[in-house]
């Protein structure tokens, strides 16, 4: 198995994973440093908030469910918009992560953004590692590595999601989405 980070890749919880900021979570690797550090978003923790409340002008282009995501416990002051966009080449407001998949520029007017935005999902907060701390997790078992499909992002069920990718692994790994939350009630 390909276990590279690296960005538009997933890092799914292993259900050994307990640190309640992303057991049975499934984040989106957005940046990898040189030097091992990590920054990604939680794809599958929805809030309650709609998209319209704190970003009106967003709001008809967010993604079922139009609600802002919990991206993970660091910088919860701080928004990211992450779109799928008609292109993979940077602009004005856009920058890619990989191919049409990109951040935009939520500060900005959907228009003033270079490259047309066809869905969106805004995340507040996001998941970050140190140096050498995301490998750590990585080799005591505490992720799974896997390729994103295309609709992992914009997914309408997020509470589903971590089931899903799972399952679509086949062999071992899809038996990860069938331990239980409390293996003692098995």
């Amino acid at each position: 198995m390909d276990e590279e980070v690296r960005p538009g890749r997933l890092l799914v919880a292993s259900p050994r994973l307990a640190d309640p900021n992303f057991a049975r979570t499934v984040v989106l690797v957005l940046a990898v440093e040189d030097e091992g550090g990590a920054l990604g978003v939680v794809l599958n923790r929805p809030s309650e908030t709609a998209v319209d409340d704190p970003l009106p002008a967003w709001a008809d282009l967010a993604a079922d469910p139009a609600v802002v995501f919990v991206g993970g416990p660091v910088a919860t002051d701080g928004a990211i918009g992450l779109a799928r966009g008609s292109t993979s080449s940077a602009g004005h407001g856009w920058a890619p992560v990989t191919g049409r998949l990109g951040t935009v520029d939520l500060g900005s007017d959907p228009e003033d953004v270079d490259v047309p935005v066809e869905t969106l999902r805004v995340f507040v907060g996001h998941a970050g590692w140190g140096p050498g701390q995301l490998q750590a997790e990585i080799d005591e078992g505490a992720w799974v590595v896997l390729d994103a499909a295309p609709d992992d992002v914009v997914c309408a069920k997020p509470d589903d999601l971590w089931r899903l990718v799972l399952r679509r692994q086949g062999g071992k790994v899809a038996w990860l989405a069938n331990v239980p939350l409390d293996p003692r009630v098995n």
